[in-house]
């Protein structure tokens, strides 16, 4: 009999040492539970800063964009380095959709860690049996979270380097654009000065014609000087003065650097008594075939032709809104203007 009772008080105390262990063992994995969430709370905020991040990159560059579409590009060269900068931007925006791809991949692979988590709390009952599997899975969670580290840094790499490249393409579309309005500025002056000395020649030749003056930046010729009513064909009377006109334009050609773009506006005007025959069945026809005569006689006096531009008006344009004989006789006219091609 007391040998029996000895057996059962060995037998009593394994008891609290199996409790001891496993509740440890609870405690562990508990620990190391709250571990992986404080990792997956530090490495989402990380990935919303590269959010934020990637969304002020975004804005940057539809900045960018709408200052490309605001350029002028009349120059060849400086075109060219426009669509060389426009080509870089493509390749950032290019990047950058790489970068948002990367980012998704991010964010779908920490889902992944969560869900791995979510088994775990659900094993804890065969905490015992499955120790060894639990350690390995930290250890790979805690490599895959190395990993995504590094790929953080790299990517916030690139996003500087991104930010860098847009500020110098800026800057460098920033400068295009002052010297192009320069550029323009001066050869509007350039211009503007040849038609004064264009002007100034023609009213020294035609001084004292009543049917011939200027009105603004234009020339008006009286159409009775060159046209008999009703017609476009050049009268003889009005030769001499289109000699004269054509002299001019010669020597303004001569003048003129050929870097600057002009062409001289040949514009036909009638009354607004309507005109209707076989040969013009408006004003409008009437209007742009005494513009084409002026222009194609002046070509037969030497003039070149890509420096010639005639335009019909018919009646829609008056520079006098009365109905008398005189209105009609001023509306009826051809104007020249010197501008830029």
């Amino acid at each position: 009999m007391p040998g029996a009772r000895s057996r059962r008080r060995v037998e009593a105390n394994y008891w609290p040492g199996f409790v001891d262990a496993l509740s440890s063992l609870l405690l562990v994995i508990i620990f190391m539970l709250s571990l992986f969430m404080l990792t997956q709370f530090f490495l989402g905020q990380e990935i919303q800063g590269r959010d934020t991040a990637l969304a002020r990159l975004n804005s940057q560059i539809a900045e960018l964009t709408e200052s490309l579409q605001l350029e002028r590009s009349n120059a060849e060269d400086l075109n060219t380095q426009i669509a060389q900068l426009t080509a870089t931007l493509g390749s950032a925006q290019s990047e950058n959709a790489d970068l948002s791809s990367q980012l998704a991949g991010i964010g779908a692979g920490i889902e992944g860690k969560d869900e791995a988590i979510a088994g775990l709390q659900g094993d804890l009952l065969e905490a015992q049996e499955l120790s060894d599997e639990a350690n390995a899975q930290v250890a790979l969670l805690n490599q895959q979270l190395a990993a995504l580290r590094t790929q953080i840094g790299a990517l916030e790499t690139a996003l500087e380097a991104s930010e860098a490249r847009d500020s110098q393409s800026r800057t460098q579309i920033a400068d295009l654009g002052r010297r192009l309005n320069v550029a323009l500025a001066q050869r509007v002056q350039d211009l503007s000065r040849y038609r004064s000395d264009f002007f100034g020649r023609l009213r020294e030749i035609l001084e004292g014609r009543a049917d011939v003056r200027v009105v603004g930046d234009r020339f008006v010729f009286q159409s009775e000087v060159l046209f008999d009513p009703g017609q476009a064909d050049i009268q003889q009377a009005g030769l001499p003065d289109l000699d004269a006109l054509a002299d001019a334009i010669l020597q303004l050609e001569d003048e003129i650097p050929p870097d600057i773009n002009w062409v001289l506006r040949i514009d036909g005007h009638t009354d607004s008594r309507p005109i209707s025959n076989e040969r013009f069945p408006s004003n409008w026809e009437l209007s742009a075939a005494r513009a084409i005569s002026v222009a194609q006689y002046l070509v037969s006096r030497g003039v070149s032709p890509n420096r010639l531009v005639a335009a019909g008006f018919g009646e829609f344009t008056p520079i006098d809104p009365g109905t008398t004989e005189e209105a009609y006789r001023r509306n009826r006219r051809i104007e020249f203007k010197l501008t830029e091609g």
